[in-house]
């Protein structure tokens, strides 16, 4: 974590005077599945669409101007998870599509008793893919969830790595859980048999920054659109982990031509627009005038102060109630729960008709609640709060679970 020893914290007041959205009445409380935006994104967007809505790669301005903004958002990215140097930064629609992408590349170069670890917290994005790979003789092994802990020990972990270990995929922080995993620690595992690392930030990247260097991380991927960002999703890959693999794009598409094989048809042009609008916004949460790394983890720095005094309110909250069960040790705004006795969709029924957005389910960690016994139907009850989010909105969502719960 960054000091924050001379940082000025904003108020909630003007960190909220970015967001258009965040002006009505309603309260959004299910960030988790997707994030507001900044107006500044959104102008982003607009501007492109108006200014050089064209193909890339051809030689007059507008087409000049669009290919420039393309590479501009990928080289953000880059900087964004301190990866710059070390690898490349790919774009596409969706977490779950770029593990698909990455899986079946994989699946060209693993051999019949090869083994691939997934974790039983996973969101289904970083699960699904690599089980796919069954069929080719790849051997599935499960980093089983601690049934009495609800965590995904490192005992659990060890039990099922080996010199046959390929892959181990699993998620920086559950997005039903709530918990923040060492993932240096989980990359010095796996790397000591010998395998790579696939993680899945989606539910940790709008938390904190990610910093891909320290991790020592192979693959890092998260959706943007959580991060406060247009509907994409960024994966980054080590250099070494690249040189390793075929993307999917045409057949006459070099194979170290680097995002370019592994974004299919291209990514999103105006999107990359709205990812690059973010950067302004960075700025003002730091109080630098430029967004190179450290910039944006002093940034992610204050988010976490802004976000931490509603995560106490609900935690303390929640834990003191006789007839609610936390599910996991949330260190993240992001908590789940269950009631002894109400449904968490009659829970949610009720939220919803009082103005406040939050959500149950399954959360598409599928796995993960047969595993805990957690009727995969209603599912949850998730809370998943970010930095925008203010103590009288929880305040306000207390209030209604004080009558409903």
């Amino acid at each position: 974590m960054v000091a924050l020893t001379g940082l000025k914290i904003p108020t909630h007041e003007e960190v909220r005077s970015w967001f258009p959205t965040l002006s009505s009445d309603f309260v959004y409380l299910e960030n988790a599945g997707g994030s507001q935006v900044p107006a500044v994104v959104a102008e982003a967007i607009k501007d492109y669409m108006l200014s050089s809505y064209v193909q890339l790669g051809a030689g007059y301005p507008a087409s000049v101007m669009a290919t420039s903004v393309v590479a501009d958002a990928h080289a953000f990215k880059e900087q964004f998870v301190n990866g710059v140097g070390i690898g490349r930064v790919i774009l596409g629609p969706s977490t779950t599509a770029l593990c698909h992408i990455l899986a079946r590349a994989y699946g060209d170069i693993l051999k019949p008793g090869d083994e691939v670890v997934i974790s039983e917290a996973a969101h289904e994005s970083n699960a699904g893919p690599w089980e796919k790979l069954e069929k080719d003789g790849v051997v599935i092994r499960i980093w089983h969830v601690d049934k009495e802990t609800e965590s995904a020990t490192f005992e659990n972990l060890a039990a099922v790595l080996n010199e046959s270990t390929k892959i181990v995929a699993f998620p920086h922080v559950s997005n039903l859980l709530g918990e923040v995993t060492d993932a240096k620690k989980v990359c010095e595992m796996a790397h000591a048999v010998g395998a790579k690392v696939v993680c899945d930030g989606v539910a940790y990247a709008s938390h904190a920054a990610v910093d891909v260097r320290d991790l020592g991380v192979d693959w890092y991927v998260y959706s943007a659109y959580k991060v406060y960002g247009p509907h994409m999703s960024v994966m980054f890959g080590r250099n070494e982990a690249l040189a390793e693999l075929t993307g999917p794009n045409h057949f006459f598409i070099p194979k170290d031509l680097i995002p370019n094989k592994f974004e299919l048809g291209g990514c999103s042009h105006e999107g990359c627009a709205g990812l690059l609008g973010l950067r302004p916004y960075i700025r003002f949460l730091s109080g630098e005038p430029q967004e190179d790394f450290p910039a944006i983890a002093k940034a992610f720095a204050v988010m976490h102060e802004l976000e931490k005094p509603g995560k106490e309110m609900l935690l303390s909250y929640l834990r003191a109630h006789p007839r609610v069960r936390i599910v996991g040790n949330p260190t993240v705004g992001t908590i789940s729960f269950l009631h002894e006795s109400k449904s968490s969709p009659e829970i949610c029924a009720q939220t919803d008709q009082r103005g406040i957005g939050i959500r149950f389910g399954h959360m598409y960690a599928y796995r993960l609640c047969k595993a805990l016994g957690i009727d995969t139907l209603t599912g949850v009850v998730r809370v998943s709060m970010v930095h925008y989010n203010t103590p009288a909105e929880i305040k306000r969502l207390l209030d209604v679970f004080d009558e409903i719960l």
